[in-house]
């Protein structure tokens, strides 16, 4: 058909009004329906191309030896933490793939790690998280409250490993989820509360569905359920929750089971045989993690218990300069980019680590230091031009760490 003069045609493809189902008209052209087909094809076809892919199967090159040596290129030290983790990962893996008419099914092995305030349980978890080709959530367990109080539901949990998988259910229900300050919902005392809860023991009931197994009903954006609000349904059966909790007067509890005194003046000294009152951890079970204030019912679902040891001086050394991410090679990284070669001695590394254990903050109480003794040339030497390198001696430390500095980061300690 020959287009006359004045009838309004397709900008993309040139098809006349007369010819096309609909045609759009915008300010500076028209589209037609085709068009409109063609382009949502190419949409959906690019948005499925960029959208995240987890692998499910099995390299044949994964093994918990190999997972191990990953975590110990970021991870000083905790062994028998990394040898556990990597083990119920590995058999996440297998468990994911096993078929569906095998007689013997394999159940899920949830894990709690116990450890001080520093010693890398959510850096073991955001470490093993980039190794994985799984779904990876990591959650704060100090925000859920029980329901109809004022906080999040426990079913938020879900909604995190959803929001990582663009709310793939399918790649959501085979996921693994790290939930930290587990030991911040422990009821106040080992009876039975007879009054609410609502973020203790109340949050502890909730959970128990989510760990053991069942069809969970999820608000995609997190937050407080409501009746008309869209859910979208879950099952937790293959999902691998992993908890970790500092767990603070935990040692009295087990020197108490082990008949250990570590009352009076003499607690800084040896316990028994060679045991000090912070090694106590590695007798840590379940029967008190009980007396703590974790219910017997959700204790029960986290079958594997693990502790991470204390940062002693070597380890907190080995923090500031051997993993990839080690916290001096941070700032050398951030100088370099501003054409700087930084430099510590080891006198000034060896300061910063006494003066870590002396405020006994483990890694994060480096970091504070750090802070406080690298702020000054932070903010000074890139505005100048003509310093290409830069020391870190001991004696620029003692001057940085005044006694107003130090007196700051004891109070926080």
């Amino acid at each position: 058909m020959a287009r006359t003069k004045y009838e309004q045609h397709c900008s993309f493809c040139g098809r006349p009004k007369s010819e096309a189902v609909i045609l759009i008209t915008g300010a500076e052209g028209n589209i037609c329906d085709s068009c409109v087909e063609q382009a949502q094809e190419i949409i959906e076809r690019e948005m499925s191309q960029t959208k995240k892919k987890f692998k499910f199967a099995l390299p044949k090159t994964l093994k918990p030896a190999s997972i191990k040596a990953y975590l110990d290129q970021y991870v000083i030290g905790q062994e028998e933490a990394k040898k556990i983790l990597s083990v119920a990962v590995y058999n996440h893996y297998k468990r994911l793939n096993q078929p569906q008419t095998d007689e013997v099914e394999i159940e899920k092995s949830n894990i709690i790690m116990v450890g001080h305030t520093g010693t890398g349980k959510t850096l073991l978890a955001r470490t093993i998280a980039r190794f994985l080709n799984v779904p990876f959530a990591i959650v704060d367990a100090t925000v859920f409250t029980e329901a109809g109080y004022v906080g999040e539901d426990v079913e938020s949990i879900l909604s995190r490993l959803l929001q990582v998988c663009d709310y793939d259910t399918d790649a959501a229900e085979k996921g693994i989820v790290y939930i930290d300050e587990i030991d911040k919902i422990a009821r106040k005392g080992d009876n039975p509360s007879i009054t609410r809860d609502v973020s203790g023991e109340g949050v502890q009931q909730s959970l128990l569905k989510l760990l053991e197994g069942s069809d969970v009903y999820v608000p995609p954006q997190g937050g407080r359920k409501h009746p008309e609000q869209k859910m979208i349904k879950i099952n937790t059966e293959k999902i691998l929750f992993i908890c970790g909790g500092a767990f603070g007067g935990l040692e009295k509890i087990i020197a108490r089971r082990i008949q250990k005194n570590v009352v009076g003046f003499k607690t800084d000294q040896l316990i028994g045989n060679n045991e000090t009152e912070e090694s106590l951890l590695r007798y840590v079970g379940p029967q008190d993690i009980r007396a703590f204030g974790l219910i017997p019912e959700l204790i029960g679902r986290l079958p594997i218990v693990t502790y991470l040891e204390p940062l002693d001086r070597t380890a907190l050394h080995d923090i500031l300069v051997k993993p990839k991410n080690a916290l001096i090679k941070q700032y050398q990284k951030l100088f370099e980019m501003e054409g700087i070669a930084l430099h510590f001695t080891e006198e000034a590394i060896a300061l910063l680590v006494d003066k870590a254990v002396e405020f006994k903050l483990g890694a994060r109480g480096l970091r504070s230091i750090c802070e406080a003794v690298m702020t000054d040339a932070m903010f000074e030497l890139p505005s100048l031009s003509n310093i290409k390198s830069f020391e870190v001696t001991a004696q620029y430390v003692q001057e940085k760490l005044s006694q107003e500095k130090i007196k700051t980061l004891r109070m926080a300690s």
